[in-house]
């Protein structure tokens, strides 16, 4: 079995890709992520990260999202590359 190594969607670089492992958010919020493919499983593209890295843009499937802070760390994610 595999080891991988789960970090969060907040400590992705620019250009980074990596796999949905986990989402910590619930509620109104959760089903928001889901309704923009924002589930398990699902593969993001970092587009950008704010100069303050308050708010960060990315990229699922064809959607492109914006999310703060807070938001980007509530997400686990795995196969960063």
């Amino acid at each position: 079995m595999k080891n991988e190594t789960m970090t969060l969607l907040s400590a992705c670089t620019k250009g980074g890709i990596a796999t949905v492992a986990k989402i910590k958010a619930t509620g109104a919020l959760k089903q928001r992520l889901i309704s923009f493919g924002l589930m398990k499983g699902a593969e993001v593209i970092m587009l950008e990260c704010g100069m303050t890295k308050s708010t960060y843009e990315i990229k699922i499937g064809n959607v492109s999202i914006a999310l703060r802070r807070e938001e980007a760390e509530l997400v686990e994610v795995s196969d960063v590359h």
